[in-house]
């Protein structure tokens, strides 16, 4: 049986050349993303802000509109579709989307870093990516010598996961790039019996599918994680498992892995991905649970 790790760990992305958390409060953050200073909202940041000046040249404000997640962008000049960011050997378009976030999200650095430090050990391990978005994850698993399979139920995110690809010189990697909706695959995959030696299951809390499929994340996870379980091979190395939503916890993840993962060794580690500020104040974004296997 998997042993669960008896305490949390905290992954922290700290900030590189492309991405940094400069400043947070009054339920908001400053970031930098490339050239481009942005505020968005972040209702955890209960604090006053350290330098208030900073927040004044900001290049886009997203005002939300109801749902902290929706609303609209104030820019102080015009700004582009897209800019080129990149994190470490991986180039990726940053965008200022409807939905506050800019085509990727940027505490997920620190679950690059592990994948791509897991799959560097491995022998061109099968990887299997659910709710891939804009294939950053996808990207870094190809770089690091992965064969990637890709499933995400927007056509224009795989669009966007494409383009990603030819930015970072890696549109010849074995990835395959399948708009569907996950679930669907999953259970198609499984009759099939096929096998993979790492998946990355990263769903959102509510979301349809191309054909109009809703998936509830409460609702839905349990059958997905007893799925994505079916698919791992003999050799599995991982099994990445990440939430954002408010009600959900690492150690309810990692005992949802457990109980899928009973017949298996290994080790399941769990807690949150946090963004530290520059001066040193963080955020913590989302829940994870992970199983390592050999």
């Amino acid at each position: 049986m998997a042993a669960v790790a008896d305490t949390p760990e905290i992954m922290r992305t700290r900030g590189w050349r492309d991405y940094a958390l400069l400043d947070s409060g009054d339920g908001k953050k400053l970031e930098r993303y490339g050239r481009f200073t942005v505020v968005r909202p972040e209702p955890q940041c209960f604090w006053a802000p350290r330098d208030p000046r900073l927040w004044e040249k900001a290049d886009a404000v997203f005002d939300p509109d109801g749902d902290e997640d929706e609303g609209r962008w104030r820019f102080a000049k015009p700004a582009p579709e897209s800019f080129k960011l990149g994190w470490e050997d991986v180039r990726f378009n940053g965008r200022f989307t409807a939905f506050r976030h800019l085509a990727f999200f940027p505490e997920q650095a620190a679950n690059w870093a592990w994948l791509k430090a897991r799959i560097e050990g491995l022998e061109r391990p099968r990887v299997l990516n659910l709710f891939g978005y804009t294939g950053v994850a996808s990207l870094v698993c190809a770089a690091a010598g992965a064969e990637v399979t890709h499933v995400d139920a927007s056509k224009k995110a795989i669009g966007w996961a494409r383009e990603n690809a030819a930015l970072s010189g890696l549109e010849d990697k074995p990835i395959r790039w399948i708009c569907e909706d996950a679930r669907k695959y999953v259970g198609r995959e499984a009759k099939r019996g096929s096998l993979y030696d790492g998946i990355i299951l990263d769903p959102p809390k509510y979301g349809r599918g191309p054909g109009g499929e809703v998936w509830r994340l409460f609702e839905d996870l349990p059958e997905m994680a007893k799925l994505c379980a079916s698919l791992l091979s003999d050799q599995a190395s991982f099994l990445l498992l990440n939430a954002y939503a408010a009600r959900v916890s690492g150690p309810a993840l990692a005992h949802l892995l457990a109980d899928e993962l009973k017949d298996r060794g290994g080790r399941i580690d769990w807690g949150e991905l946090s963004l530290v500020e520059d001066g040193g104040r963080e955020i913590g974004l989302s829940f994870f649970a992970r199983w390592s296997g050999r």
